[in-house]
């Protein structure tokens, strides 16, 4: 499991698994969960994570990083 905060985005990426997002389904405004080809979970991304989540409890974060 990997943790990635972006401060410029204010988004939290926890990565369940390695694999490609498919699909995703809103589980509350700003809280989606990215599922795989087979409809599993591998991410759950929280937009606006300050505002929901208490950043200073997450000791293992990583900048969030897109791919090219």
């Amino acid at each position: 499991m990997k943790i990635k905060y972006s401060s410029d985005a204010d988004i939290l990426l926890i990565e369940l698994k390695e694999g490609n997002p498919v699909d995703s389904i809103d589980l509350k405004e700003g809280i989606i969960l990215h599922l795989d080809e087979k409809g599993l979970p591998i991410e759950i991304e929280i937009l606006d994570a300050s505002k929901i989540v208490s950043l200073k409890e997450i000791s293992v974060m990583t900048p969030l990083e897109t791919s090219a």
